[in-house]
């Protein structure tokens, strides 16, 4: 679109509702993409390996091509743990977000991560909302979710501190796609994500009584990613508010996880 300036990083030149409206659909498109993708993985093999494999590729095409779209409107952020982090990390020096955008995008995300696992439940002639029977209560797991939380917080900040937004939609993705493998609770390293879930009795679910452990170890896992940004990347430049997409050369958004 020649002659119109691209948005300002954390798409903070759109329109609010229009933000809080991608954040909705984008968290309910992620839902649906690993939701979806779980339940046919398990109708195509019986094999549990197989299936997380199915499972953890469909969510990296997915994201990434979620991240690169949105992100210039919102910030594709689709994750209240990001929206925390770019909150705090840039309310000093008044670029990020505020707590007006905050209290609007969260429960967006929660909604739109509800909506789109019935979404997927519903493609694939599931009960519609069937709370999951998914037991993931146990320690090893919840630190599997501080492990991911705060490798993804830290990637995603680190990316934008080094001038690397561009490389988001690939980076942000594939992180996600190797701690599906590489941490015992397959990264679900989002609050709202993990909310949706309980609400699918399928592949990919958790069950109600796992939810607020998991979503506790996520907030631990925010707060130790934040405090390795500082550590390792220092403060931020002035102009750093936004954090991973990039739209234009030099406007990058925030974004990011499952």
């Amino acid at each position: 679109m020649t002659g119109t300036a691209p948005p300002p990083a954390s798409g903070r030149g759109n329109p609010h509702g229009r933000r809080a409206a991608v954040e909705f659909t984008g968290t309910g498109a992620l839902v649906a993409v690993v939701v979806g993708s779980g339940i046919q993985a398990t109708k195509l093999s019986s094999d549990v390996g197989v299936q997380l494999l199915a499972n953890s590729l469909a969510t990296v095409f997915g994201l990434g091509v979620l991240i690169a779209l949105l992100g210039p409107v919102s910030g594709a952020h689709f994750n209240p743990a990001v929206t925390l982090a770019a909150w705090w990390t840039g309310r000093r020096g008044g670029e990020g977000l505020t707590a007006r955008e905050v209290a609007a995008y969260l429960p967006a995300q929660i909604l739109g991560a509800v909506g789109g696992a019935v979404l997927a439940d519903a493609m694939f002639a599931e009960p519609l909302v069937r709370w999951s029977a998914h037991d993931r209560s146990s320690p090893h797991l919840w630190l599997g979710e501080v492990v991911a939380t705060a490798g993804l917080v830290l990637l995603v900040f680190g990316l934008a501190r080094t001038g690397r937004a561009h490389v988001a939609p690939v980076a942000v993705a594939s992180y996600i796609g190797a701690a599906y493998w590489f941490t015992s609770s397959t990264s679900f390293a989002n609050p709202a994500v993990t909310v949706g879930r309980a609400f699918t009795d399928t592949f990919a679910g958790i069950a109600p009584a796992s939810v607020l452990p998991f979503v506790a170890a996520q907030l631990v896992g925010l707060a130790v990613g934040v405090a390795l940004v500082a550590v390792l990347f220092g403060r931020p430049a002035p102009a750093d508010g936004g954090v991973v997409t990039p739209h234009g050369e030099h406007h990058p958004a925030v974004v990011s996880g499952r």
